[in-house]
């Protein structure tokens, strides 16, 4: 809360009571500025505001009151205890229950009470203002404080309160929750003595979070309420129901666990008098998860009683109209949806019921059973009329009407039925083209009118009708109450009504009156074209990444307001990290809570710009979500005593869209791991870490959550949407620990493992399948979207098939004799488990069984090729040959279309754009397929290439990739500019995305001129680009490109973005590049593909440390220009004398051949980068740490010292002309230190030797040590020309690291440092005597290497002490390869 001071508002001076504030947040010592007994003093301050006005002058009575109970405050100190005891009670429910469980009934009673208050009351202390309204909301929302509120409340405030307030407080705490709170004992803390009203409004709260509560604990709950009716009752016996008319709407939902037998046993008088009730509807309208036997016997109840449905025939037969009829039927709730007693059923009965049953698609399972009974009353009330005459009254019911009945309707009856047609759901695509034409063909024109009556058969309309009608009543649609539909429209449809409101090169197009999602098809071309748009405008659209990069630029330059811009939710994508730059500290603070109510809208990149600029402004008061985003080192700066808010934080959102890498991820996981000490000791802790709970690793979830916990982790748990196989298998050996096997599982145990059934072996769901099929098939529908096991899918096939009772067919098609074929009742039970038809199944299924069903068929993923061709066939079988197919026919198809050849494909009628528009929305065609379905709509429609709309490459989809690169440059500019963004989602073949670039440069300009909206426009059309042109892009350009166009770049290509490029991809684009592309790259690319995953930041912000040690805010840090400290003359006075010391060298002068080292570069082995250099006088402290590139060091940390000389290694850096002379250095590393504490093994990669050792924790890598030729303290100095960077030092394999090297090879490192807490380490990789020298340029990262220069005379005096022998090994090694080269030495 450090920048949130106004955590406290403004309030009024009424008397009412503060107590939650004066309670939750200053009782029980506040911190530091409270004495021994504060804590109670501050609980009797309770008493002494229950007693007083608010006054002005309150704030110093308080003050004068804690000073007589000896508790020495201040204004200020007072304000900062508010604050800071909020903050810390917020982390610590538990602290909070126990402050409440000591409290005397008093003090609880006034802090309980304020939990009643609605009203956004605040505390004016005048020198304090509090907003109690916002502090009782955070304390409602904040993870772990609902559930310490529920706990005292159950606890004691039955014993305080009256019942009535303490009911009130359960419902607003309760429906605070996720519902994880009513665990199955709950009832051991519910009172049992309840007044009426009281047990009456909490069996109300129970009721309304019935779907929340897991079926064990509404198993529990009904037995609580159970049992204080069944006390409450006067049933004098068993032979007596004590079920009565008002204990059925106490139950409400609840009534479904009623056994068959207590219902049966109602009174029909009782059950008759519940009926009449006037909210009986609601109640059973709520019974969603009632079975057909139940509702049977309700039924039946009914039936015994006064209302009866035959009874109420006979009136309506008697001449007293329908509404008798209508209201009883009403009545039943949900119940009508199994009334199955059709025997004296006429027709307008049956349409009364079928217009009751239009709620029966609320029910979970037993929707077969319900169609069936649709379909029977279907035919009873078209008995006598036929269907033209009673298409109106059919309600939902028409649904199940083939394509043979619609396509018999006429125009005239569907123009009549429209106001019913247009609100049903569940229509099918076909049954929607089919009606739409038959509606079209009676007003022959097309209008705003005729339009806005059509609802949910919009999507009915042609691209071709859309583009004819007037542009006014277009404009009129789009304002209407008809546009909800508009999201049911293909692309195709979508562009045709844009092609039509916006006209091509007019001063007033039509894009300002474009409101929603349907703005999203606008073209970045339109865009720029139109002047009118401003924050206001703006604040009713959806917009694209694109749009928002280009319009954010443009109202920014105009308005000069980004506060009024960040308004604008659909605007923060737009904001660049150029833009976040640029705020002020101030500004950034104040307006980061627009970022963070609109973070879902946030890339990954933007998220890391924002994480980067609040660690430089405000680092201590950073939401610690951020960090995430931040390199995976920084996570350190998280205290022990920070890892309560951090995973708060981190819990929730959503890891796998804030971290892309799983290196990186697994990081913050170690981190979350630590933060939990690997366990999870109670429901505190599952409340605390939120979504978290899907990422913990799998050894938590089998030993680390404690029993106490599991059932809460259980419930958050079946909300995660992809736990890999460790943890599915960790979860599946709880539930077997905890429920045994499942052949002994009750319907409870059977309802709460849903979600988990998937974990299971076939041969463990047998006995589910058996036992609870109906409860498999509902857990099979709530994951119809995911791809599901074969084994999982076969359990539920089984299921379905032991329950059927359809009889073999009287006849038979030939060959089919004994054959399971599906009916329709199977395929729309079965969904996906479709996919376990044999073969001799699918090509059995009688004809009328494949029509009702086709595209429910279409739909399904997991039909293999041979499936798809057998209903291919079965197609041809019903509908004869693809020529004479109409368009519902094709589109009902779905992906069965996809086993249609070349030759068939040729055959179908694609003069529609509509009918090809549905076909390339499979994405899994053949290139000759596509070809076939590209040029059977030229040939069919008469379009040229050069004929074709926007709305006509909109249509062609996928199958656009099939067309020829010599007929690009034919496709009409001005038909291109406005699709560039949906030709930008395709996955075309390289040539054909290189020359929609170059069709691009002719709307864009050069590629050199592009834009960030522009890449974002162009998305895969973007990877196009050639070699040169990916070369000469801005790096800041990077993370603008869709990861998509990423992947579709060719691998000789994208080797050719430089390491700076690649560095500033972004996490997403540089998640987005595939295991080929990465082979391509060198070592330096590589590791600035990890700098960018990782999140490194690649602008000019100041770096700051990673320790988890205090830092200071950037006010705290020297200015530029101020001295060095005496550290720097230290330290280059003792490098100098421990040079002196350690070796004699002579330089030594030789002749070059005038051949060069041409690229050398760093190891990708190396995870970090440091490029360090001695700084001038002028330079501050903060500078030399940027220079340094260093991260995880304290600002009171001054520099490191480095100066390279190198002995022996004779291909590293060669330089000719220096001071007239040609020389090169051999010398030694010395990194001089003050105090060797802290200094640590370097990482060793072994050759021969072993496995990489691990890091110890706090330290990092570091590498790249610039080789410059002469450090001069007064300027900092570039390298010299021809210099490179160089890292992965290569040591011999003689050296044992694990002790001081006896005699060190080839390089020797020595640390001097001057306070520096964390010091990194360099890469250094042993090599054996079998590695020759190229090896060893290799291992040092030096590529392009040229061995023709040599030195033509060596002359090497002496090397003392240890050291002699390293020269010596120097000397021999250049002697050995010169002899190899033949070179001379």
């Amino acid at each position: 809360m450090n920048h949130h001071t106004q955590l406290i508002l403004r309030m009024s001076q009424e008397s009412t009571t503060y107590s939650l504030f004066l309670f939750l947040f200053l009782s029980h010592g506040v911190l530091g500025y409270t004495v021994a007994n504060s804590g109670q003093a501050l609980l009797d301050l309770i008493q002494f505001q229950s007693s007083h006005m608010w006054t002005d002058d309150l704030s110093h009575r308080v003050l004068a009151y804690l000073n007589s109970r000896n508790v020495a405050f201040t204004i200020p100190s007072l304000q900062a205890a508010v604050e800071n005891h909020l903050e810390q009670r917020l982390h610590q429910p538990q602290k909070l229950l126990e402050d409440l469980r000591k409290t005397d009934d008093q003090q609880f009673r006034t802090a309980m009470k304020c939990l009643l208050e609605d009203k956004k009351d605040s505390l004016d202390l005048k020198d304090i203002i509090v907003d109690l309204g916002e502090i009782r909301d955070r304390a409602l929302q904040s993870p772990g404080m609902n559930r310490s509120l529920f706990l005292i409340t159950l606890e004691r405030c039955f014993q305080v309160l009256n019942s009535l307030e303490c009911v009130k407080i359960l419902g607003k705490v309760l429906r605070g929750s996720s519902g994880s709170f009513l665990q199955p004992d709950i009832t051991e803390w519910l009172p049992r003595d309840l007044r009426k009203d009281a047990f009456t409004n909490l069996s109300a709260v129970f009721k309304d979070l019935y779907d929340q509560t897991s079926a064990h604990s509404q198993r529990a709950l009904y037995s609580w309420i159970t049992g204080i009716l069944q006390t409450s009752s006067s049933a004098a016996d068993d032979s007596v129901s004590w079920v009565s008319a008002e204990n059925l709407w106490i139950l409400g939902r609840y009534m479904v666990h009623l056994s068959f037998e207590e219902i049966m046993k109602i009174s029909p008088i009782e059950i008759g008098l519940f009926i009449s009730y006037d909210n009986a509807t609601k109640q059973l309208d709520t019974v969603y998860d009632i079975t057909p036997e139940l509702a049977h016997a309700f039924l039946e109840r009914i039936s015994s009683s006064n209302f009866n449905m035959r009874n109420t025939s006979t009136i309506h037969r008697q001449g007293h109209g329908l509404w008798a009829l209508e209201l009883f039927c009403k009545m039943l709730g949900l119940l009508v949806c199994f009334y199955d007693d059709l025997e004296f059923l006429d027709a307008a009965v049956a349409q009364v019921l079928l217009h009751q049953m239009i709620k029966c698609s609320h029910l979970r399972g037993f929707q077969a059973g319900v169609q069936k009974l649709k379909a029977e009353l279907l035919d009873i009330a078209t008995e006598n009329q036929t269907l033209n005459e009673t298409l109106g009254s059919l309600s939902d019911a028409v649904v199940g009407l083939t394509y043979g009945q619609l396509e018999s309707l006429s125009p005239e009856a569907v123009h009549r039925a429209i106001s019913t047609l247009s609100q049903v759901s569940g229509w099918t695509k076909s049954q929607v083209i089919i009606l739409s034409a038959k509606y079209l063909a009676h007003e022959k024109v097309l209008s705003f009118y005729n339009v806005s009556q059509m609802g949910a058969l919009l999507a009915g309309v042609s691209t071709q009708d859309f583009c004819s009608m007037d542009r006014k009543d277009l404009s009129q649609v789009l304002r209407s109450a008809v546009s909800q539909y508009m999201f049911n429209l293909s692309p195709a449809q979508k562009q045709g009504i844009l092609s039509k409101m916006i006209k091509a090169g007019g001063t007033a197009s039509g894009i300002v009156e474009i409101q929603g999602a349907f703005f999203k098809e606008v073209s970045l071309f339109d865009l720029r074209r139109e002047p009118g748009f401003n924050s206001t405008v703006l604040k009713e659209k959806e917009l694209g990444r694109s749009q928002a990069l280009f319009l954010y630029e443009l109202l920014l330059k105009t308005t000069r307001r980004p506060e009024e811009l960040l308004s604008v939710g659909q605007l923060v994508k737009g904001v660049t990290c150029s833009h976040i730059d640029a705020m002020s500290s101030d500004f950034f603070l104040a307006h980061f809570q627009d970022f963070q109510n609109n973070f879902a809208l946030l890339s990954p990149y933007q998220v890391n710009c924002l994480a980067w600029k609040y660690w430089e402004v405000s680092r201590l008061s950073m939401p610690p979500f951020l960090l995430a985003a931040l390199p995976a080192h920084y996570l350190a700066s998280v205290p022990a005593s920070q890892c309560v808010p951090f995973l708060i934080s981190l819990g929730k959102s959503w890891l796998d869209s804030l971290v892309l890498d799983s290196h990186k991820k697994t990081s913050v996981l170690r981190k979350v791991q630590q933060c939990l000490d690997d366990s999870i000791a109670d429901e505190y802790t599952v409340d605390i870490v939120g979504n978290l709970l899907c990422h913990l690793p799998a050894a938590i979830i089998d030993r680390g959550i404690s029993p106490r916990a599991w059932a809460t982790a259980l419930h958050g748990l079946r909300d995660c949407p992809d736990l890999n196989p460790e943890q599915k298998a960790a979860v599946r050996l709880k539930l077997l620990g905890q429920y045994g096997l499942p052949q002994y599982w009750t319907a409870e145990t059977t309802k709460d493992v849903g979600p988990f059934l998937v974990l299971f072996s076939g041969d463990e769901l047998s006995s589910i399948a058996i036992k609870f099929p109906e409860i498999l098939l509902q857990a099979a529908s709530k994951m119809a979207r995911t791809l599901l096991p074969k084994e999982f899918l076969w359990a539920v096939f089984e299921s379905v098939q032991n329950g059927s009772d359809k009889l073999p067919s009287s006849d038979p098609m030939p060959g089919c004799h004994g054959v399971a074929a599906p009916s329709s009742d199977d395929i729309f039970k079965l969904a996906e488990a479709n996919a376990c038809w044999a073969l001799e199944g699918l090509r059995c299924m009688e004809e009328d069984t494949f029509i009702r069903t086709v595209e429910l068929l279409g739909a399904v993923q997991g039909f293999s090729q041979p499936q798809l061709m057998t209903l291919k066939e079965k197609a041809i079988q019903v509908w004869d040959m693809p020529s004479y197919w109409r368009e519902h026919h094709i589109v009902s198809l779905g992906r069965i279309a996809l086993a249609l050849n070349e030759s068939e494909l040729q055959q179908l009628d694609l003069s529609s754009i509509d009918t090809v528009a549905s076909l390339s929305q499979q994405t899994e065609w053949t290139p000759g397929q596509a070809e076939s379905i590209l040029q059977g709509f030229l040939d069919d429609s008469g379009y040229r290439i050069q004929d074709l709309k926007s709305f006509h490459l909109v249509g062609l989809g996928a199958t656009l990739c099939a067309i020829n690169i010599t007929e690009i440059p034919l496709i009409k500019i001005s038909e291109f500019r406005v699709v560039v963004a949906r030709i930008g989602m395709l996955l075309c073949r390289t040539h054909v995305l290189a020359e929609f670039k170059r069709k691009a440069e002719v709307v864009f300009g050069d590629p050199a001129e592009w834009t960030s909206s522009v890449f974002q426009e162009l998305g895969t059309i973007a990877a196009g680009l050639t070699k040169a042109e990916l070369r000469m892009l801005d790096k800041d350009l990077m993370p603008y490109f869709q990861p998509s166009a990423i992947k579709c770049l060719p691998d000789e290509i994208f080797k050719e973005l430089s390491a700076e490029q690649i560095a500033s991809l972004g996490p997403e684009n540089a998640a987005a590049v595939t295991h080929a592309q990465r082979q391509r790259l060198s070592p330096l690319q590589l590791q600035s593909l990890q700098w960018a995953l990782d999140g490194a930041k690649t602008h000019s912000w100041p770096d700051a440390p990673a320790s988890a040690g205090p830092t200071r805010t950037p006010s705290s840090r020297s200015p530029a220009g101020a001295p060095l400290s005496w550290g720097l003359w230290l330290g280059c006075s003792l490098l100098v004398l421990m040079a002196k010391l350690l070796c004699y060298f002579y330089f030594l002068f030789f002749d070059m051949e005038s051949c060069s080292v041409s690229r050398l570069e760093c190891s990708g082995a190396i995870s970090a980068h440091c490029n360090l250099c001695l700084l001038g006088s002028s330079n501050s402290p903060a500078s030399a740490a940027q220079v340094a590139g260093t991260t995880g060091m304290c600002h009171h940390a001054r520099l490191i010292f480095v100066c390279l000389v190198e002995i022996g290694f004779h291909h590293v850096a060669w330089r000719q002309n220096l001071c007239g002379m040609k020389w090169v250095f051999f010398s030694f590393f010395f990194f001089l230190r003050r105090s060797f504490a802290l200094v640590t093994q370097a990482r060793v990669q072994w050759r021969n030797l072993g496995s990489p050792q691990p890091l110890p924790p706090g330290f990092k890598q570091f590498s790249c040590l610039s080789l410059p030729i002469a450090c001069n303290l007064s300027s900092l100095q570039p390298l010299p020309l021809g210099f490179k960077q160089f890292s992965h030092l290569s040591l011999l394999s003689s050296w044992d690291y694990r002790r001081p090297p006896p005699c060190p090879a080839k390089f020797f490192v020595f640390l001097v440092e001057t306070r520096f807490h964390h010091v990194g380490q360099a890469g250094i990789e042993l090599l054996n005597s079998s590695n020759p020298a190229a090896s060893v340029s290799q291992s040092a990262g030096i590529t392009g290497m040229s061995h023709c220069a040599w030195p033509k005379g060596v002359f090497l005096l002496t090397a003392r002490g240890p050291y002699k022998q390293v020269a010596a090994l120097a000397l021999e090694r250049c002697q050995r390869e010169a002899v190899r080269e033949k070179a001379p030495f």
